[in-house]
């Protein structure tokens, strides 16, 4: 009973490839093929365009100016060796360019990318992990942040209470990790200090994490979230007796400088709207202009086609003999905003026994959320890897093979290339326990996912359609350069980390 609808789904599936075989030239955008109206029919319901309902800031706007600047500056981290932008570079997929994120305590801390490495013999932590990287998941990237209305970071620490569409998170609180808990133990209390918004909120965080930003020192470790904060603010404000590592930090010209910038932002310096000015600098890096986006808009040369082939697999559901890859990645923003257990292989440190992690269990402590992590958008994927909540793959189509099917032994010798990684002896036992609870969740109706048979050249027309997703002016310096300060001498004399050392060309823009 249950074999032959899939047996008909393939078929049908089949036939709506075929319908579209044939020459490869479109010689009109209005003249659609079968396979164009197959997969038309499959699509409806979109528009191409995921910020409707958004309002989008401006870069020019001195706000989000203000916001660069702080995005920039290693002033923002306790023992100032890191800026925002060192996990979190607009020329490296608003991530990082490697699998598991280096904050504080690089050698080099001008670099990015694969060449930057741990210092072991700088602070004591790290010796135990012998320049490895110090932290469990990948750098998320912050493009179209403004379109995030209700997670960030891979488990959703950063939650809306209220997640409408267009809000960004603005109405109703915000959970995050200074969030208190219920009597139940597991439902969070909103927090009255939150951000303006979800992207707001997220910002506070990495500058009193110590392996991000803060670092392990004794000056600072006793101190909570809000004193960490607190000390970074008395660097702009000059006001308190917190010495070197506030007050003292900036010189005279310095404290003016930044003093200068958030009054001719119109903004009052404290510590909410250091926060916010970020959020307002990320959310203006909208990167929705691809050539999917002009395919669904009518331009039926916009993609080749293998890649409208790659669309209706992604688009079809098991039973039409697709992937089903819609079931999570849905709508415009190809995301449902939910968390799943995929059972990507844990790399690295973790934050468990042997290097495992336990994903969304760990912030709401309940067991059937283990394993469990965000639904990413795949608009600009191509660009936006290493894959997985912990970077485990280093190619997208990997990425894609092990979404099909899950079981797909991990090849670390072909996929880990980020030096010193750590526990790999036991990635296979990791990758196994995240398999037997996806596995459970299946047979609790938890989980739709199911295995799905694709051959290898099935698989290249679903990587050519994620390809289409990517926004072209990426490959444009002089478009992205409006994300980048100036090289100047207000540059030098706010610490702007405005030069960029890549790893080399495979993350270069193009």
């Amino acid at each position: 009973m249950i074999i032959k609808p899939i047996i008909y789904g393939s078929s049908l599936l089949s036939l709506l490839l075929l319908g579209g075989c044939g020459s490869n030239d479109h010689s009109s955008s209005t003249q659609a093929s079968a396979l164009d109206k197959n997969l038309s029919a499959l699509i409806p319901h979109l528009t191409g365009d995921p910020s409707t309902g958004h309002n989008i800031p401006s870069i020019d706007d001195p706000k989000a100016q203000l916001g660069m600047k702080l995005n920039y500056t290693k002033t923002m981290s306790l023992p100032g060796d890191t800026a925002c932008v060192s996990c979190h570079h607009p020329l490296l997929g608003g991530g990082d360019g490697v699998q598991i994120a280096i904050g504080t305590g690089a050698v080099d801390t001008d670099i990015y990318g694969y060449d930057r490495v741990l210092d072991p013999d700088k602070y004591a932590p790290y010796n135990e992990i012998g320049g490895g990287p110090s932290q469990a998941v990948n750098s998320p990237t912050h493009y179209n942040s403004a379109l995030q209305d209700r997670f960030m970071a891979w488990h959703g620490i950063i939650e809306a209470a209220n997640p409408i569409p267009g809000k960004n998170g603005s109405v109703g609180g915000l959970y995050d990790p200074d969030s208190a808990y219920e009597a139940d133990g597991s439902t969070r209390k909103v927090d009255p200090y939150a951000g303006a918004d979800v992207p707001a909120t997220q910002a506070r965080f990495p500058v009193q994490n110590p392996v991000e930003m803060a670092n392990f020192d004794d000056r600072w470790n006793e101190l909570d979230s809000f004193g960490k904060r607190q000390l970074l603010l008395e660097r702009f404000t000059g006001t308190g007796n917190s010495g070197e590592i506030g007050t003292n930090y900036l010189t005279a010209e310095q404290r003016a400088a930044w003093q200068k910038a958030f009054k001719d932002a119109g903004v009052e310096l404290n510590d909410a709207n250091i926060y916010n000015m970020i959020s307002y600098f990320e959310q203006t890096i909208l990167l929705i202009e691809n050539p999917w986006k002009k395919y669904v808009e009518g331009d039926l040369t916009a993609i080749s086609e293998d890649a409208k082939k790659g669309a209706i697999l992604f688009f079809s559901s098991y039973e039409q003999g697709g992937a089903n890859c819609t079931h999570c990645h849905n709508g415009d923003f190809f995301t449902d905003n939910a968390l799943h257990v995929m059972a990507v292989p844990q790399i690295g440190l973790g934050t468990q026994e042997n290097g495992d992690s336990f994903g969304r269990e760990e912030i709401t402590n309940q067991r059937s959320d283990r394993y469990k992590w965000r639904t990413m958008s795949l608009l600009n994927i191509e660009k936006t890897g290493p894959w997985g909540h912990d970077g485990a793959f280093t190619t997208l189509k990997a990425m894609v093979q092990h979404m099909v099917d899950p079981s797909t032994e991990y090849d670390a010798n072909t996929q880990v290339k980020q030096a010193n990684m750590q526990n790999l002896e036991h990635t296979a036992d990791n990758h196994a326990k995240a398999l037997e609870q996806l596995e459970k969740n299946r047979k609790d109706g938890i989980s739709p996912h199911q295995v799905t048979k694709l051959d290898d050249a099935q698989i290249d027309q679903i990587v050519a359609f994620l390809e289409t997703l990517t926004d072209s002016r990426l490959n444009d310096y002089e478009f992205m350069k409006q994300w980048i300060p100036e090289n100047n001498a207000e540059a030098q004399l706010l610490d702007l980390q405005v030069d960029v050392t890549l790893p080399d060309e495979a993350t270069q823009p193009k």
